[in-house]
């Protein structure tokens, strides 16, 4: 697998070009007054993944979010959540997300709204995190990882991006019992691009990225999925007239438990199981030994 995600591929899907005038002239359409948004006139454009803006804050609930957190949003889109973690939860958000258009235009919604203080927006890529070690206290993603096969390595930089003791506050859609799955799904015209895992297998790559379990639940019934979609909707301007059979697909899919959709919160470990080898300590150990050994061949000479 490669070590990073394929950039081109990914704005190749889900690239639009003038996102932010798309976006505003929609909201302007649905009678919504531009020049006073807020997160809430915002949501239906803003929030692209299962449940909207009822699921962002259902999990930051389940994670028990509270003011001055700083959290680290990986794929994060085109901000939603990110500015309902800042203004309902008092967090200081950073968003990285591979598509170029979506970073532009969050960044540019951001700045509208007057909260660039609390929430900034970089190009960024989920299985190489650009991010000093342990400088989160939560990393929080929304449906973003069904296009990446190497689960392991995107979870492996979860827990090197939070401190010990820090949160992974997760929803994902999995795969469920009855399989195949029905496609077109959001994020993948086929199965060529679509990398679901059972929740006991996702609940296992995690685990041994060095997190144990807090709170896992399966909110399919409860995360409404796609339903007729307004004109405003983000799903109905990045996906057009291909969303009516996404939307036929999802309900089938739903109904038949193709897919589920977990919500998860998960602490990073601040010890390693039993067993398991944490590459700081061995970079710290061999150091230490390196000095030991120099101090022994010091010592050797001036003895002789």
């Amino acid at each position: 697998m490669s070590d990073t995600s394929d950039a081109r591929a990914t704005n190749a899907y889900w690239g639009r070009d003038g996102l932010e005038r798309l976006i505003l002239d929609a909201l302007a359409a649905a009678g919504k007054n531009i020049g006073a948004l807020t997160i809430d006139d915002l949501a239906p454009a803003d929030q692209f993944h299962s449940g909207g803006k009822g699921a962002t804050e259902r999990l930051a609930r389940l994670a028990a979010l509270r003011p001055g957190m700083r959290v680290l949003d990986v794929g994060g889109g085109l901000g939603g959540p990110a500015r309902t973690l800042a203004v309902q939860f008092g967090c200081h958000v950073t968003v990285v997300d591979l598509t170029e258009s979506y970073v532009r235009a969050a960044a540019a919604l951001t700045a509208r709204l007057g909260l660039s203080d609390r929430v900034t927006h970089r190009i960024g890529d989920a299985l190489a995190l650009d991010v000093e070690a342990g400088l989160f206290d939560v990393v929080w993603t929304q449906n973003s990882g069904m296009n990446i096969a190497d689960k392991e390595r995107l979870y492996a930089g979860f827990a090197r991006v939070l401190r010990p003791g820090g949160l992974l506050a997760l929803q994902e859609p999995m795969a469920g019992p009855v399989q195949p799955v029905v496609f077109p799904v959001m994020w993948a015209r086929d199965a060529g691009a679509s990398f679901l895992r059972a929740p006991s297998a996702m609940r296992s790559v995690i685990e041994t990225a060095g997190f144990h379990v807090r709170v896992w639940d399966d909110v399919t019934e409860e995360v409404p999925s796609l339903a007729p979609t307004p004109a405003h909707s983000v799903q109905r301007i990045v996906m057009g007239q291909a969303l009516d059979a996404i939307v036929q697909a999802g309900q089938r899919n739903r109904e038949e438990r193709r897919i589920l959709m977990v919500q998860a919160v998960l602490e990073r470990r601040k010890t390693r199981r039993s067993g398991t080898i944490n590459p700081e300590v061995i970079a710290t150990s061999a150091s230490a030994w390196a000095g030991a050994i120099h101090r022994w061949s010091s010592s050797r000479r001036r003895s002789r």
